[in-house]
Parts: C-alpha cells; sequence; structure tokens
C-alpha cells in the first residue's frame, strides 16, 4: 500500500472550505459551534455537515478543531457536540485538552492538536498508545526531531507547512490572559507579540524602539516536502482559519502543484494523493500575492537566520522595486508595469513604521495614489494588495475541481445504457427504454452523441473518454441523451457518497505511563476530567492552568524557541565573534505600561519571557 499524503487546508466558514476543496486540498480543518482556538471562527452543525458532503464526494476529508482548554462547567456541552459531530460524519477531531479522552465518546477518530505542544517522542508515543491516531506536531521542530519521532511513536504525522507562525511553543502563551483575561487557550488570543515595543538593557538603555520585537515572519516549507515525507509527515497543515478566500485558494493551488509534482514523479513508487480528482486553475498561484510577513523556513533546517518581522506584523506582499522619485502628484516605481488600478503598496517610512498607500490609477508606468505620502527616493516598495490578481481568484471559477470518468454508450433489448465509471472505479448506470429508429440519412450521429454526453458542466466530473457501441446507426434525440447523462452522475454522486469509509475508532481507557510524574501550569489541566485521565496514567502532582491560578505580575507567559538575542547577533552559540560586545541582562520588553523580562535558556535554545515582578537567576553562556 502506497502512503497517503495529503494537503489540509483552514475553512473559516463553508464556503471557505468547498473553495479550499475546489482548489485541491485533500482534507479540511474547521471550527465547529464552540470550544475553537480561533473564537470568531465558529460555524452552525448544519454548515459543517454540508461541507463533509460536499468533502467526501472529492474523498476529501474533514477535521473539526476542538482545541480550547475546557472548563469543568463545559464538559457535558463538548461531549454532547462530539456526537452530533460524528453523526453528521465528521472524519476527526483535533483536540488539545486530555479530558476528552476520558468522556463516552462515539468511535470517532481524535488528533492530538499542535496546543498540546507535540515536542517530545515519547509523549507523542504515549499519546498514540493512548489512542490518538495523529499529533500535529509542533512548528519549531526540525527534520531530524520529526523523524527520531516517527521512529518512535508511530503515529501519523501532520506538520504545518505555510501560514503564520506562533512565537510561542503553541500552548504555552499566556500573555494574553496574563493582560486582561483574554486567554490564547480558549480562542481569544490578543496578540500582544505583534505590538511594538522598546527594547532596555540591564543599565536601562534603550537598545532598540518602538519596534516589534516578536513578531515573526510567516511560515514557508514547501520546498521541503520530499524531505518532510521522508522524516515521516504526512499531512500538510496550511496555518489561516480567520484568512479570506484568495489567501485559501492561492496557498491550497500553490502547494497542491507542488506535491503533485513530487507524487508523480521521485516519489510515485512510496507515497500517493489523498483524494479523487484533479484541479485546473485560471491564475498562478504564488505566496507572496497573499498575506504574508515575508517568510521563513523556521527551524526545519536548523537554526540558520534571522526570522524577526520587526517593522511591522501587517502583511508586506510582493516585492515590486524601489521609488525612483515622484513626480506631479505620482510614483515613478521600478518595475511598475507590475502595477494595477486599485493596488495596495507598502514600505517602511522613516520611522520605521509600515505605512501604506492606495493606487487609484496606473498611467505611463506611473502610480498616482490617492493621498501623496512623501517617500524617500530609493525606498523599497511591495505590494500588499494585487487587486487584478484578487480578482481572478475570487471568481468561482479561478478553482475547479473534477474526477474522471469514462462513459460507455450501449444498447440493450428495449433501448439503451449508459455506464459511467470513474477515476476510483465506482460504476453507475442508466438505462432508457426507445424505441430504436435509424437516423434519417441512415448516417452515424456518433460524433453529435459524444459533444453531448461531454458536456459535464457544473457537476464534480469530466469525461475523459466516451465509447459508443450500437449495433447500427440508431437515432436518439437531443434531450434524450442529456437526460442520461444527468441521471448517471447524479446516481454516480449518490454511490461515491454511500461507499465512503469513514475511519472509525473507539477509545479503550489505557494507564500505561505519562513520561512525567509532575506536571506544572504549562500542560494547561483546567477540569476534572483531565486531572483524572492523568492521574490513570500515572501522574501524582498536577498543578492547575493558567487561566485558573494566575499570579499577576509574577509569572512567566511564553516559552519560545525564538530568540532576541540570536537577532541582535549576540547569541554566545552562534555569535562568538561578538562576544566583547556582550549586552547587559536582564533586557526588558516595554511597550507602555506592560513590561516583560527575557531571559534565555542557552542549553535548550529557548528563550523565556516573565512577567515584571518575576525573579529568576541570569544563567551565564557555557560556550566558553
Amino acid at each position: 500500500m502506497k502512503k497517503k499524503i495529503e494537503i489540509l487546508a483552514p475553512a473559516k466558514d463553508l464556503i471557505h472550505g468547498m473553495a479550499a476543496i475546489n482548489a485541491g486540498a485533500d482534507a479540511v480543518y474547521i471550527g465547529a459551534p464552540q470550544f475553537g482556538a480561533r473564537s470568531n471562527a465558529h460555524n452552525s452543525i448544519e454548515d459543517v455537515a454540508e461541507l463533509v458532503k460536499y468533502a467526501h464526494l472529492y474523498h476529501a476529508q474533514v477535521f473539526v478543531v476542538i482545541n480550547t482548554i475546557l472548563y469543568d462547567n463545559e464538559l457535558e456541552t463538548c461531549r454532547q457536540m462530539i456526537w452530533k459531530l460524528y453523526d453528521i460524519g465528521v472524519d476527526a477531531l483535533i483536540v488539545q485538552d486530555m479530558a476528552i479522552m476520558e468522556m463516552d465518546l462515539p468511535p470517532i477518530v481524535l488528533h492530538a492538536s499542535t496546543q498540546a505542544n507535540n515536542r517530545d517522542p515519547h509523549k507523542i508515543k504515549f499519546l498514540k498508545d493512548a489512542g490518538m491516531k495523529r499529533v500535529v506536531l509542533a512548528r519549531e521542530l526540525n527534520l531530524h526531531q520529526i523523524k527520531e519521532i516517527a521512529d518512535t511513536a508511530d503515529v501519523e504525522l501532520e506538520f504545518f507547512v505555510t501560514g503564520a507562525l506562533c512565537v510561542s511553543f503553541s500552548g504555552n502563551c499566556y500573555m494574553s490572559v496574563a493582560n486582561g483575561e483574554r486567554s490564547a487557550n480558549r480562542g481569544s488570543c490578543a496578540q500582544n507579540c505583534r505590538l511594538p515595543y522598546n527594547l532596555i538593557d540591564g543599565n536601562g538603555d534603550t537598545l532598540i524602539k518602538n519596534s516589534h520585537l516578536l513578531s515573526i515572519k510567516d511560515l514557508d516549507v514547501s520546498d521541503q516536502l520530499p524531505s518532510l515525507i521522508e522524516a515521516g509527515v504526512c499531512s500538510f497543515k496550511i496555518e489561516g482559519r480567520l484568512k479570506d478566500v484568495v489567501y485559501v485558494k492561492n496557498n491550497v493551488s500553490y502547494l497542491r502543484k507542488k506535491l503533485d509534482a513530487f507524487l508523480e514523479n521521485e516519489g510515485s513508487e512510496k507515497y500517493a494523493k489523498a483524494s479523487s480528482g484533479t484541479c485546473t486553475y485560471t491564475f498562478d498561484s504564488a505566496l507572496n500575492k497573499s498575506f504574508n510577513r515575508g517568510y521563513t523556513d523556521y527551524f526545519v533546517n536548523e537554526r540558520h537566520q534571522a526570522i524577526g518581522s520587526w517593522e511591522s506584523p501587517k502583511s508586506k506582499g510582493q516585492y515590486i522595486g524601489k521609488l525612483i522619485q515622484t513626480v506631479g502628484g505620482a510614483y515613478q516605481i521600478e518595475n511598475g508595469a507590475l502595477l494595477n488600478n486599485g493596488d495596495g503598496l507598502c514600505y517602511i517610512n522613516e520611522e520605521n513604521e509600515a505605512d501604506g498607500i492606495y493606487v487609484n490609477k496606473v498611467e505611463n508606468g506611473l502610480a498616482y495614489p490617492n493621498v501623496l505620502k512623501e517617500i524617500k527616493p530609493g525606498t523599497f516598495i511591495y505590494r500588499n494588495n494585487d487587486a487584478a490578481f484578487i480578482k481572478i481568484v475570487e471568481r468561482e471559477d479561478s478553482a475547479v475541481r473534477k474526477i474522471s470518468t469514462t462513459l460507455l454508450l450501449t444498447e440493450n433489448e428495449n433501448g439503451f445504457e449508459l455506464i459511467a465509471t470513474d477515476e476510483d472505479g465506482y460504476v453507475s448506470t442508466v438505462t432508457l427504454a426507445h424505441a430504436k429508429e435509424q437516423t434519417k440519412n441512415g448516417l452515424s450521429i456518433e460524433e453529435n452523441i459524444k459533444t453531448q454526453l461531454g458536456k459535464t458542466g457544473f457537476t464534480p466530473y469530466k469525461a475523459d473518454e466516451i465509447t459508443i457501441m450500437f449495433s447500427d446507426n440508431w437515432f436518439l434525440p437531443i434531450s434524450k441523451i442529456n437526460e442520461m447523462r444527468r441521471t448517471v452522475y447524479e446516481q454516480l454522486s449518490e454511490i461515491r457518497l454511500a461507499n465512503y469509509k469513514r475511519e472509525e475508532h473507539q477509545l479503550v481507557k489505557t494507564d500505561h505511563p505519562y513520561p512525567e510524574t509532575k506536571l506544572d501550569f504549562m500542560y494547561n489541566v483546567s477540569n476534572k476530567l483531565a486531572r483524572k485521565f492523568y492521574e490513570r496514567h500515572g501522574v501524582t502532582e498536577i498543578e492547575k492552568a493558567f487561566e485558573l491560578q494566575w499570579d499577576p505580575g509574577k509569572s512567566r507567559v511564553m516559552t519560545t524557541k525564538y530568540c532576541i538575542k540570536y537577532e541582535l547577533e549576540r547569541c554566545p552559540k552562534y555569535h562568538r565573534e561578538n562576544m566583547d560586545k556582550k549586552v547587559k541582562e536582564p533586557l526588558v520588553l516595554k511597550q507602555g505600561e506592560l513590561e516583560y523580562k527575557l531571559k534565555f535558556n542557552c542549553k535548550p535554545c529557548e528563550m523565556e519571557i516573565w512577567e515584571k515582578d518575576a525573579e529568576f537567576e541570569i544563567e551565564e553562556d557555557h560556550f566558553h
């Protein structure tokens, strides 16, 4: 059996989910009525049911995200919702809270959300043995670590491939809740990491002013698909349940082409596509044409470059060229011929902040803005709103997905028979009782019939091969041919849906030991069922979730692989040549009243962010 490799797309709602399927996604993930980590991307059970039906036609899957931590008074509501999701045919749930593993559940497949901080091979093996079918890996892992996890745990692995990055290890960011009770683990992150900060050293001197010091670039590891597949990844996830339809279609189609090229060539022996149909596009996808903050491959190939996006947390978009000069109310920009009326442009101004201009019209290579701003010649100009591209991609027919079929029209005793066979081997047959009469002139109308049968229009099918087997030149009215074609395909859809096999898995309660016996607040235990789950697996001490007990002013609010010392080229491991210019610690991030201290753990190569009244020892670096 070849291993199936899938592209997994985000869906804000039913419309975005269908667009993702049409653009070539093998699976989509979507929020249900409650408990998803994007509180403004919830959907009704009816809409999810509709999406399930649409996806299953293409043998694509639908995963529902239930990845917040739950409180005791929500457990029963959550359990009932899971039964509803199972009843409408959802393929799997993506969960963070271990309480779900304790519930009386239907035999629905469970995936461990990246919010469960999946980066330790033994903990991942534990989850697999407890009944998780798939684990969504932490984004900070490199290829060797992924391979080690695959070898240790033997579980399906999902990895983010494009989209926004959380600067923190997912599930371990308490910055938002510590600043006013909007918890990221409860689906309402305030994105404090995208704010501008001043960086102050231990002497009280300001090293950097008003910069987005925790804002990092977006992820793109699309060039690493073959290496990631070899390391053990079977699902490539696109971030973005709040993103628009242009982003979804652009990202999905871009990855679809990349993955198909691999599956048709060097991957063809061992790997296969995970769903049916082929797509055609009216646009050329390019990641820099939809929302992005610039791109990084993060840590997939170890730490090797700066990943901060300090000027701005906004989308930069596609680099156009430098500003040559401002002439009579318009800008002359290198490669200005690429611009269109209605484009949005972006640049970094004198204050080192992202600024934007809207292009009213482009004429003779000059861009006329709605408001003329003073921009220095030589400034880099980016396009973060490509009006012409958006207009094409937003059209429903910009991405069309069709399942291949062959049609055979033959005759039987009382008339005719049309047989459709699709690419997965499903067969639909329609018979038509009709008198057999020869054509008026005795000539064959085979070509005419083929033309009519080939008109698959708005159906999910295309007819790649049409064969007509008649014993004579029979006549058939066009209306009858069309009716047979319509019916044979409607029936085929019913057959495909009826034969869709959803994988099922009934949880059995286990008691194998958890790799730790003491859990601190970063395990996010916020209810009695999660506590019971861990206790049954040998855990003796469990601290309450941060949300239930934080100590204002003194808490550790984030742990991250991203490192400000590294970004400043003052890392004792990677920038030893700069060690004579050591920075005086503790380094402090300040934003108005907000103040955080940075702690650098060089052994595991991580940075921690603590609130201002926290006390900790500053480690001496160990790399001398």
